[in-house]
């Protein structure tokens, strides 16, 4: 709506500043008229008519409002069209002008200093179309390097699988024991391709389709105790313990699919990211305006560039570690999604060693 009254604004001050030039030259062309008619060549030119035709001299002099109102009309005709003449110009320059964003949004446009409000506006937009270009660029090289990573990540257990596979129906008899050893490798790697290619699926997924939200009165603090039983071997493996602090029931309008995604993805990033033996927090909070939801562990303290781009998707706070947790990079972005669907918002604190997801619904 600002931007319709902008654009009224300039499209209101173009036409006053036509009318304008329009009275002013019509006004300046017919005072020169009138000194060089009536005043300089006055004598001259009554004297020819008067000589050429009596009546018509005298029709001249009868009629001389009337004629001093056509000519006054003619001339504002003149000056009416040169005028608009110059506003349509202004149209071409400006229709050049995004001509070039579209073409070379990386040279700045320059208009003359009448249309300096247009400039502005097209500059800015000259801007945006860049961030944009430059986000969209990140974005697929981002996701490119994603594939490449995930395509090797799984060549790698699929190697193994085939090798294990081959030793077991190659190799003469072995004892059981080895058997039951290079089936077992063979199914956890069977287990990390499954998990690589729901990966796979999920950022195609992720891409192709907007996550719809079926809301229903929903129990947090039993959602949130859920979660956790269901991440208790995670959190056993790495040594891990938590602490929860909530009130008995805090109830909410949501999704309880997608929350439950969302706060899983928190809580599993907070395992992977945890040092052993140390305690993940967590704390639910409920006052009349909003519901408070944060998650503390302690880890690496994570670089302030690297915390403005933590919800971005496809981004992993390590790579070195991503083949190894499982990370696609899509699990906070989808978090923020869901949180931000349910109308709330999520950030992220990082002080000292302690790493913190706030969030506010």
């Amino acid at each position: 709506m600002s931007e319709i009254k902008e654009f009224n604004s300039i499209k209101n001050g173009i036409a006053i500043k036509a009318v304008l030039q329009i009275i002013l030259y019509t006004v300046i062309c017919m005072c020169a008229v009138a000194l060089l008619v009536d005043g300089i060549f006055n004598d001259a030119i009554a004297e020819s008519i008067y000589d050429a035709d009596f009546f018509l001299y005298y029709k001249a002099v009868e009629q001389k409002p009337a004629i001093i109102s056509i000519i006054s009309i003619f001339v504002m005709l003149i000056v009416s069209f040169f005028v608009i003449r110059k506003t349509m110009n202004n149209i071409t320059i400006i229709t050049s002008s995004i001509n070039q964003i579209i073409n070379n949004p990386d040279s700045q446009v320059k208009l003359p200093t009448s249309l300096a409000i247009v400039e502005n506006k097209l500059n800015n937009i000259r801007i945006d179309l860049i961030k944009s270009r430059d986000e969209a660029k990140e974005a697929e090289n981002k996701k490119n390097d994603l594939i490449m990573y995930m395509a090797h990540d799984l060549k790698t257990p699929l190697t193994s699988i085939i090798g294990y596979l081959t030793l077991l129906t190659e190799e003469k008899p072995i004892s059981k024991e080895l058997q039951e050893k290079y089936i077992k490798i063979a199914l956890d790697k069977s287990l990390r391709v499954e998990e690589l290619t729901n990966q796979f699926f999920e950022i195609t997924r992720y891409n192709l389709h907007d996550m719809p939200i079926n809301k229903k009165k929903i129990d947090l603090s039993f959602l949130l105790e859920q979660l956790l039983e269901e991440c208790y071997p995670m959190l056993q493996e790495k040594m891990l313990e938590y602490k929860v602090t909530k009130p008995e029931h805090v109830y909410f309008m949501g999704d309880g699919d997608k929350l439950a995604r969302a706060f899983g993805n928190l809580i599993k990033n907070a395992i992977n990211y945890s040092y052993e033996n140390t305690q993940i927090e967590i704390l639910l909070e409920q006052n009349a305006e909003k519901i408070n939801i944060t998650f503390k562990n302690k880890g690496d303290k994570i670089p302030e560039y690297k915390l403005d781009k933590i919800f971005d998707k496809f981004y992993r706070i390590d790579e070195s570690r991503a083949s190894k947790s499982g990370g696609a990079g899509l699990g906070l972005a989808i978090t923020k999604e869901i949180v931000e669907l349910h109308g709330g918002n999520i950030y992220v604190a990082n002080e000292n060693d302690f790493v913190e997801f706030h969030i506010e619904l």
